[in-house]
């Protein structure tokens, strides 16, 4: 196959690529940002918004914790985003966020890769597509292969409450 992609790949594919990662599972730290995009404001909604938003909590909830004098550079990948406004809000907003957060003369880099020239993608994606399973239909089935590597699954609107930023 020339790539895998969970939601598109039948069954026995599933199967065969979840096997390879948890083999695989003490090497990966998997955090993942839960969001009910009805539950934010209106205004918020707007994609320019929304994506760029959500993208910087999760990156720094992933990095906050660490003492990032260690890092000489921090490299964010992304799936090649096709919508122009989109990929430039996403990457003025992981900047934003990066810049705020790093200590001075840390550099940092943002990839778009196309996903299929990704093997750290595709395994997101099994991951991430695990963890919507689990949320959106209650299907462990996919998620219990992985949760050993879950260190987080933050629900941001978990308080049910509209945010408005």
């Amino acid at each position: 196959m020339e790539y895998f992609h969970a939601a598109e790949d039948r069954q026995a594919v599933r199967d065969r690529v979840f096997a390879i990662i948890t083999s695989n599972i003490g090497n990966l730290r998997i955090d993942s940002l839960i969001v009910e995009k009805p539950k934010t404001g209106p205004a918020f909604q707007v994609v320019e918004k929304f994506y760029p938003r959500m993208i910087g909590y999760l990156i720094r909830y992933v990095l906050e914790p660490r003492n990032l004098r260690e890092y000489a550079e921090v490299i964010v990948i992304t799936d090649s985003i096709p919508v122009s406004r989109k990929r430039e809000a996403i990457e003025k907003a992981v900047k934003q966020t990066l810049s705020r957060m790093l200590p001075p003369g840390t550099r940092y880099k943002l990839l778009h890769h196309a996903s299929k020239s990704c093997a750290g993608l595709q395994i997101a994606d099994y991951c991430n597509w695990a963890i919507f399973r689990k949320w959106e239909r209650g299907d462990l089935r996919s998620y219990n292969l992985i949760k050993s590597g879950i260190q987080s699954e933050f629900d941001i609107f978990r308080s049910g409450r509209k945010y408005y930023y």
